[in-house]
């Protein structure tokens, strides 16, 4: 189809041979046997070369249709020149946010941003590896389990608050360290068994003694955050950075952690050879936001 379209925009078998990089037999071949499937002429020869049939006149404008379909096919999975496609855990989540500030700050780049509905790192690393994405700001904790393909660079810290109700004994303070939480109920409901989030929230609660409660169903952000709005001992633990919207009658307060400051690593995973070339400056972008001071305690895999 190629073959026909350019030999018909050139008038010569040869010039479009010399375009596709082809001989003119392979161009004559082909004309050829698509005018055996068609069952019509589509070109005459004439001294100057060739020129389109009837038919052929009738056939030029879906046969370019066809090619410039195939074109554009092949551009919309090709890297480079396709936006790249970057999984975020959640659209409200320091990633997206992040990430969002990111193309706000470079006018004329696209970014193509999904969320898998996977919970297991090593199948969203899968997904990486089979180019389903270009990359994704998840963690295999365990080096073991990461394929070899794919490879893990950190993005950032996103350093954990308290977000509680206004009855809640530590509502008015303006800075709380760890050890004041203990004791307290600190609802995180939607800890899957095998997440990383699940590991992190594990290993916190045993390095501070800490009372993760994610037992019970898990119905969504808005009813979380009904309930930590009427509620005097139950709080949660968010990211800085992450989005939450209430209404104003609920009256949260989000309150920093210091001493140590508790931070959850977010890294990127991404193809190890050859990936995406837009994901050089998201990168560059990532590192150089400003690092976290004073004391910070990090999970074991954080490195």
């Amino acid at each position: 189809m190629r073959s026909f379209v350019r030999a018909a925009e050139l008038g010569q078998f040869r010039h479009a041979a010399d375009e596709l990089g082809v001989t003119q037999q392979a161009v004559s071949k082909r004309i050829a046997a698509l005018e055996r499937e068609l069952g019509v002429r589509l070109f005459t020869r004439t001294p100057r070369g060739v020129e389109l049939t009837g038919d052929g006149l009738a056939f030029l404008p879906h046969a370019r249709g066809v090619v410039a379909g195939a074109d554009r096919a092949v551009a919309a999975v090709r890297p480079g020149a396709r936006a790249p496609r970057i999984d975020v855990l959640g659209l409200r989540s320091a990633q997206a946010v992040l990430l969002h500030d990111y193309w706000r700050s470079h006018p004329g780049v696209d970014l193509d941003v999904v969320t898998l509905r996977v919970d297991d790192p090593r199948q969203v690393a899968a997904a990486v590896r089979a180019g389903d994405v270009d990359a994704a700001f998840r963690t295999v904790t365990d080096p073991a389990a990461l394929p070899p393909e794919v490879r893990m660079v950190r993005a950032f810290d996103s350093p954990l608050q308290l977000l509680a109700g206004p009855r809640h004994p530590l509502a008015s303070a303006r800075t709380l360290t760890p050890s004041q939480l203990r004791g307290h109920r600190l609802r995180v409901p939607g800890i899957v068994p095998g997440s990383e989030w699940g590991e992190f929230y594990e290993q916190l609660a045993d390095a501070f003694d800490l009372w993760v409660d994610a037992t019970g169903p898990n119905f969504g952000t808005e009813v979380l955050l009904d309930t930590l709005a009427d509620s005097a001992d139950v709080a949660t633990l968010v990211g800085a950075r992450d989005r939450y919207l209430w209404p104003a009658g609920h009256d949260l307060r989000r309150i920093p952690i210091a001493g140590p400051v508790l931070a959850y690593p977010i890294n990127l995973m991404l193809p190890r050879t050859g990936p995406h070339p837009g994901l050089r400056p998201v990168i560059r972008h990532f590192a150089g936001l400003p690092a976290l001071t004073g004391p910070v305690w990090r999970p074991s895999w954080a490195g």
